[in-house]
């Protein structure tokens, strides 16, 4: 839990999964949509890993104007997540058919996931970007079928959910932060909060 002198904590996002990470470390959060317009951000000359910092930072500071009026010491954390082989970004695939797709696109290569984090008070911002490195395993197309209709991985980058049965689609993952994975890379985020004020073990 926060101290009573602790600032109020926001998180820019309406993703279930940052917000059910962002639980678990038992801080008293509220969930805002970010004010901005994400696809109109999206420039195609930048690298992955910039444009995940772009849109993570976008996130976090579209809501500063409100909260300023409001609560100036808020805390506000902006993520984004970004999926990517040879340099080539991978969207959320939306239907089974690009997921399945995607995952041929994906097997039997490494590639990499990107999760850049913006965390801003005030005038102050911080930066932390996490790269796991995945290499998945060959495998046929009946098997990307039956393991996209038993998880639905339709908005998640990459077309995989690691969390479920996703975890055996993959030969290794090295990463330095598996909440990262998921969408928000709490060790990082965990000690940012701690030197902000909040009470954490």
């Amino acid at each position: 839990m926060a101290n009573h002198n602790s600032p109020r904590l926001v998180l820019a996002s309406t993703s279930p999964y940052r917000r059910a990470l962002l639980e678990r470390l038992g801080i008293p959060f509220i969930a805002v949509a970010p004010a901005c317009d994400e696809e109109s951000l999206k420039n195609p000359q930048l690298a992955p890993q910039a444009m995940a910092e772009l849109l993570a930072e976008a996130k976090a500071a579209s809501l500063l104007p409100s909260l300023l009026s409001s609560q100036s010491d808020s805390v506000i954390i902006g993520s984004d997540q970004i999926c990517a082989v040879d340099e080539i970004i991978l969207h959320k695939p939306g239907t089974a058919e690009r997921a399945v797709e995607q995952l041929e696109r994906l097997q039997g290569r490494a590639h990499r996931l990107i999760t850049a984090m913006t965390v801003i008070q005030g005038t102050q911002r911080w930066h932390y970007t996490d790269i796991t490195t995945l290499v998945m395993r060959p495998q046929s197309r009946a098997a990307l079928q039956r393991y996209v209709a038993a998880d639905e991985p339709f908005d998640c980058a990459g077309a995989y959910k690691l969390e479920l049965r996703g975890i055996s689609l993959f030969e290794r993952i090295d990463s330095a932060d598996q909440s990262a994975i998921v969408g928000l890379p709490l060790i990082a985020l965990a000690g940012r909060l701690r030197e902000l004020g909040f009470s954490l073990p």
